[in-house]
């Protein structure tokens, strides 16, 4: 099949070159394998663990709802840790880098080597964290214990297989990012994500069983909506025009001036500032379960999506609702912050001669790119919000929990997992085009 030039690759050619292109083909298998292979270690159950008691009691819970969202609803596995201590380790050291000057060095002055020795310092920093993550969900699932191994040993023996467990499945991203197809972290959160979506279409079929039809229809067109929303917004950015300056070369040619974009997405911390805010919103459920703090305990209840407002109509989760929107958007703005540095962007414009249109370079480039970042980020912090708090909007209406057990933090990695995979495996394709080309 000879493929299309000056386009971007059809679904047909991208099929056939995954079939015919051995380079290709085999990224794509050694992806499909090794998440296949995440999924299967997923249900190799931790020993002396009463598993079936556990889901049981996780069943409507929150003390691990994000724990369960990252692992396929697979608690108590050995992989029950997933990626989560990774990605807490990245973030940890983006926060770092941005707070000590050594590592700011090494990111941007170091080259290859000085990355990865930052990504080195970043397992280092997931193994800590895993181990610390370990021994805290240990504890809890000491009262699950069936009796083969108790106390101290059962601590002990779970920990070392839940931090075994989270770095093997750290190990397969890495390889995943190198030899397949797309970020291997953001594949596993997916295949994971996508593992629980038969649960959701259950529980929807079970819900619409019982008479529920134009609840069930109001929460689909919702969550379809969602998605649609997600994508535009997910693509969207702001393109800043720049132009660069007329050069001369020798006495006569002069090379005109070019002009492009600087794109700014609207989004810039991603999904990031959802997981920071749920992560908070765990906290006090988490250190309730473990101290029984009355304080504490009656904070989780009131942060709890099922809280009830006395005496206020369509109450249920508002308190719960209204937190994790300002969360969100407090978070996006800290977030975006890390990310995007106005003023770096603004001296490597002026090193490499480029300038934006009627803006002074330097200062003024700085302060004119923080005025759009900071707008940009009012409109996704606001989105990202309201997003994550619509399917509590949908259950107070309707009466219908089937968006609730989705979630928004699952419906934005899985949209935008999906485009940015999809982007890798057409550029994967568009290379192997050119090849075709130049062998011609």
């Amino acid at each position: 099949m000879t493929l299309s030039q000056g386009r971007a690759p059809t679904t047909g050619e991208t099929l056939t070159q995954i079939v015919t292109a051995p380079d290709l083909r085999s990224r794509v298998l050694i992806t499909l394998g090794l998440l296949l292979l995440i999924r299967v270690g997923a249900y190799i159950w931790i020993p002396g663990l009463d598993v079936s008691q556990l889901q049981n009691q996780l069943s409507g819970g929150q003390l691990i709802g994000l724990l369960s969202i990252f692992t396929g609803g697979a608690p108590g596995g050995v992989f029950s840790l997933g990626i989560l201590p990774f990605i807490n380790a990245s973030i940890i050291m983006q926060l770092l880098t941005a707070a000590l000057p050594s590592l700011e060095t090494l990111q941007k002055d170091e080259g290859e080597a000085g990355r990865r020795k930052l990504a080195q310092i970043t397992r280092y920093v997931a193994l800590g964290w895993g181990s610390l993550q370990a021994v805290i969900f240990s504890l809890y699932l000491r009262g699950f214990a069936n009796g083969e191994l108790e106390g101290a040993v059962f601590v002990v023996s779970t920990s070392l297989a839940l931090t075994t467990g989270a770095m093997v499945v750290m190990w397969i991203s890495e390889i995943i990012t190198e030899k397949g197809i797309g970020n291997g972290a953001s594949l596993v959160i997916f295949v994971n994500i996508t593992a629980s979506l038969p649960n959701t279409l259950q529980n929807i079929i079970r819900e619409a069983q019982t008479g529920k039809i134009f609840p069930i229809v109001v929460t689909v067109a919702v969550a379809l909506s969602m998605v649609v929303a997600i994508v535009a917004v997910q693509e969207g950015s702001r393109r800043i025009p720049i132009v660069s300056a007329r050069r001369q070369i020798g006495f006569v040619a002069v090379l005109p001036e070019r002009q492009s974009y600087l794109p700014l997405k609207l989004i810039s911390g991603g999904v990031m500032p959802i997981i920071f805010a749920s992560a908070m919103l765990f906290l006090p459920a988490t250190l309730a379960n473990f101290t029984s703090n009355a304080a504490l305990v009656n904070l989780a209840t009131w942060l709890s999506p099922s809280y009830t407002v006395p005496g206020l109509p369509l109450s249920t989760g508002w308190v719960y609702g209204l937190t994790y929107f300002f969360l969100i958007f407090g978070f996006s703005f800290f977030y975006a912050s890390l990310v995007v540095n106005p003023t770096d962007m603004a001296l490597n414009l002026k090193r490499q001669g480029v300038a934006v249109p009627g803006i002074r370079p330097g200062s003024a480039t700085a302060n004119y790119l923080s005025g759009v970042i900071n707008r940009l980020t009012l409109i996704g912090g606001s989105f990202l919000g309201l997003i994550a708090i619509i399917p509590n909007v949908v259950y107070s209406f309707t009466g219908t929990g089937v968006l609730q057990g989705l979630g928004a933090t699952s419906l934005l990695i899985l949209v935008g997992v999906a485009i940015e995979t999809a982007k890798q495996l057409q550029t994967n394709v568009i290379s192997q085009r050119y090849e075709g080309m130049v062998r011609q």
